[in-house]
């Protein structure tokens, strides 16, 4: 939401555009840290409890956003708000694996795809919309608002997905054991890497975009939340005819095809900036890169978590801590060039989409490591 509001954030703190894109770096660091924390917990209290605890770290890092006088407590307060957004990210695929197994795992996994890709769509079209009225404090008032509506809302109506009998102790030997016994399961590096570094090109996006499409081709707030927007209908698209296909064909497929897409639209992405193409170049093959994330992710998250039921809190923050740690690296990759120019964030969408399409051949050619029992 606070995505159109970057360059002037930037103005008005008197901070250059890389360190205003700290305050996204920031937020991805905490997500890493956080995840590592929150799914062995919620494997061994419940998902309800963490999840609220997150909620309400949330909230303070919220508040504390909206009333930064400086670009450095911006910065903390984000990673706090991160910390509790973790919790979030953590225990809803945690919660989908204590529910589903197999293809309908997989199904739901592309429902999801529809309320993440909402997100993109709504969050920097309102962002854009609040920034005529409003200054970039007025998101984070706004941010306040839906964090207390979502506390108030699991408190409330979230059932408690995981039963007690079903939980492990969050003892720290026993946590290194599980990350261990994950991180040698080539299946699932495999698979958490090719999310994971399609993850980090569509961060590059996310935190150049602003820059790129604002700054080097002229675009309003408004116009780029709009198009922004776009590109995330364009993830909603490709997660809902993921779930249509999958079951007809296989996981594996869809997620080669997916990166094959990511590849292939980055490099012409690049491509498009570097030879300074009109608007349009540009922006149809990163429909088509932002796109791939909506059939990519299901099938990765689905293939990643099906054998670790008994430890999905854990496998779902060892995923998710890969996203955001590799993500993380994308933002400071994205700002080398300067300013007025796409071919940086474009570069690093394609360098990432490329390295996704390669990991992915880490998952094929091994054997699964020993699953554990169904749940």
């Amino acid at each position: 939401m606070y995505l159109p509001a970057l360059p002037r954030m930037g103005a008005d703190l008197h901070a250059s555009d890389t360190t205003v894109q700290l305050t996204l770096t920031a937020f991805v660091v905490g997500l890493a840290v956080g995840q590592i924390v929150a799914g062995p917990l919620s494997d061994a209290l419940g998902r309800r409890r963490p999840l609220l605890v997150g909620l309400a770290l949330y909230v303070a890092g919220s508040v504390v956003a909206a009333v930064s006088p400086g670009i450095d407590l911006l910065i903390a307060a984000r990673a706090l708000q991160a910390l509790g957004a973790a919790a979030g990210l953590v225990i809803s695929r945690a919660a989908v694996r204590d529910l589903y197994s197999g293809t309908a795992m997989t199904k739901f996994f592309s429902m999801l795809m529809l309320v993440n890709g909402l997100a993109p769509i709504l969050a920097p079209v309102i962002g854009g919309q609040l920034l005529t009225f409003t200054s970039w404090r007025g998101v984070f008032v706004v941010l306040t608002g839906f964090g207390v509506l979502l506390l108030v809302s699991v408190a409330l109506a979230l059932p408690e997905p995981l039963p007690a009998e079903r939980r492990r102790p969050a003892r720290l030997g026993g946590v290194l054991r599980t990350y261990g016994r994950l991180l040698a399961d080539r299946a699932f590096l495999g698979y958490a890497l090719s999310a994971s570094l399609l993850f980090a090109g569509l961060f590059a996006y996310i935190s150049g975009s602003s820059f790129a499409l604002q700054g080097a081709y002229g675009l309003s707030p408004q116009l780029y939340s709009l198009v922004f927007g776009l590109n995330g209908v364009g993830i909603v698209l490709a997660g809902q005819l993921n779930g249509r296909l999958v079951g007809r064909i296989p996981e594996r497929t869809l997620l080669t095809a997916g990166l094959i897409t990511a590849a292939i639209a980055g490099t012409l992405t690049l491509v498009a900036a570097s030879l300074a193409l009109p608007l349009p170049a540009v922006l149809i093959p990163l429909l088509f890169m932002v796109s791939s994330v909506g059939l990519v992710m299901p099938n990765a998250s689905s293939l990643a978590l099906a054998a670790h039921a008994r430890s999905a809190g854990s496998a779902s923050a060892l995923l998710g801590v890969l996203q955001f740690a590799i993500g993380a690296i994308a933002t400071p990759l994205v700002g080398l060039g300067g300013d007025g120019t796409a071919v940086p964030m474009a570069a690093t969408m394609a360098g990432f989409g490329v390295l996704a399409l390669l990991a992915s051949t880490l998952a094929r050619r091994v054997s699964p490591a020993r699953r554990e029992p169904r749940s």
